[in-house]
This record gives C-alpha cells, structure tokens and sequence, in this order.
C-alpha cells in the first residue's frame, strides 16, 4: 500500500495508492498549510468508540483507512502498521486530524513544518 505527500504552494496534498484508495473511499486529501495547527511523529491508537464514515477499519490487524468520527471530532486515518506515524493537527479544516503511515516519518512531519513557516513569510 502506498501513500505520498505533494507540496503544492499554499496546501500540503496527500495521495492515496490504488488499493488504498478503494479501502480509504477517498483519492487525495487536501491540506491548506494555514490550517495545520501541529505536525508531530508518534504512535496512535483511535479511540475505543470511532464511527468509521466512510471507511475501512480492521482493528485486529490495526488497519485503518478513510474518515473517521469520534464524539465531535473528524478524522482521516490512513495506515496499516504499529509504527510511528504521522500525526497532523488542523483548525479550520474538516478534519480535525490527519493521521497517515509513511517512511521516514520524521523527516517528513520536518518538512511538513518547513512549509508552514515558509507559508508564513
């Protein structure tokens, strides 16, 4: 399964592999930078009570694909491993977090951050 991230200039895309997308029901996730609160790189467990709308999850095998929904709360969850992950926090946007499986995740959520004080400027 195969998931990238595209740095456009005022947004952050994140594309969705084939087989992926058929799990997540969604191609692209689209992440303006002015909308991300924190980028941070840890494990992540979805809370016991998520309503999966639409979406794919396997918790024995600790897949989660698509978005996701807990008390107020939105969510798009993209991975297949208990790995460190890629934790994306947002305001303003119809997520409240994007949390997505990656290589080399801390030099990801470093760029990540890169483009959000280049933003800025």
């Amino acid at each position: 399964m195969r998931r990238s991230l595209e740095y456009k200039d005022t947004e952050l895309v994140v594309k969705l592999g084939l087989v992926i997308r058929l799990f997540a029901l969604k191609k692209e996730v689209r992440i303006p930078y002015h909308t991300i609160k924190s980028t941070v790189v840890d494990y992540f467990k979805p809370p016991a009570w998520t309503v999966r709308m639409p979406g794919t999850s396997i918790s024995p095998l600790n897949i989660f694909e698509g978005t996701f929904k807990y008390q107020d709360n939105w969510y798009f969850l993209s991975y297949e491993h208990q790995v460190p992950l890629v934790i994306i926090e947002l305001s303003g946007h119809q997520y409240r977090f994007v949390v997505i499986e990656l290589d080399k995740p801390e030099q990801v959520a470093a760029e990540i951050r890169s483009c959000i004080n280049y933003s800025y400027l």
